[in-house]
């Protein structure tokens, strides 16, 4: 079986990169799994993404060799499984919020004996090459979302459950769910609380021996958090990206013609 490279970059002291993907697009998947990036998580909560198209997401970015996974929309086993079935090599689970959320979402990536998968892995058995039965409990990345309030206060518990490979920093919804709403929600945090909460996160999953996760917007951020010790972060995302790089190239383009036509004016003053 092929194996999980998080696992070996991680072992050797170094942080990794993830991508996101939000488009239901496989040519999408193929050029961000091409840039460089670790991983490459499939948002199946909040992405505009199907199975089907999951799926041939999956099938694009194997040819580039980086990391698949998936955010699955919820602690469901059906569709953690299927995910799993599909070649990801690692769930991201939304609002973990207990040790007993924590246990339900090892189960439903181990097979017997220790969890509760059903095996049938359609594509994975060629995706992950032979011997996916035998290897595929050692490889999985199972990682669960703190990103409420109620997390926070079960959070030594959840790190400490059996299985578990990382916890998963959603600051979006841990922001809403910390101040209760006072804060709008988004990534990159600098307010004093946030931060606080994002270290204590991370020291809980350092003390527990396991990975710690953080998704950011910027390259800037991305960068303090792997120096604040994060195993993986995730950089932006691809609605973002291309939306970001759009409108600079129009805002540029708009001001460079400005620039242009102001030209003959000036040497028309200057007496050429």
């Amino acid at each position: 079986m092929i194996k999980n490279k998080l696992k070996t970059t991680w072992d050797a002291g170094q942080a990794t990169i993830n991508g996101w993907l939000s488009i239901n697009s496989p040519f999408v998947a193929e050029i961000m799994a091409a840039q460089g990036y670790d991983s490459v998580t499939i948002d199946m909560q909040h992405g505009a993404v199907s199975y089907e198209g999951a799926l041939g997401m999956l099938q694009a970015m194997r040819a580039s060799g980086v990391v698949p996974m998936a955010r699955v929309p919820w602690l469901d086993p059906g569709a953690i499984m299927k995910a799993l079935d599909a070649g990801a090599y690692g769930i991201i689970c939304p609002m973990v919020n207990t040790r007993a959320d924590a246990e339900r979402l090892v189960s439903y990536m181990r097979y017997p004996p220790l969890g509760t998968r059903s095996f049938g892995p359609t594509r994975a058995n060629f995706s992950a090459g032979e011997g996916y039965a035998d290897e595929a409990n050692g490889e999985m990345l199972a990682f669960a979302m703190i990103e409420t309030a109620e997390a926070m206060a079960n959070l030594d518990e959840i790190v400490r459950t059996p299985g578990l490979d990382g916890v998963y920093i959603g600051p979006a919804d841990l922001t809403l769910g910390l101040s209760d709403g006072a804060l709008p929600p988004g990534f990159d945090r600098k307010e004093p609380e946030m931060i606080a909460a994002i270290h204590r996160i991370r020291d809980a999953a350092k003390a527990a021996g396991i990975r710690a996760a953080l998704h950011c917007g910027t390259p800037d951020y991305a960068a303090t958090a792997m120096n604040w010790g994060f195993d993986m972060v995730t950089l932006s995302n691809d609605v973002r990206l291309l939306a970001a790089e759009a409108s600079r190239t129009v805002k540029q383009a708009r001001a460079m013609a400005d620039d242009q036509a102001s030209e003959p004016e000036e040497l028309e003053q200057a007496g050429y």
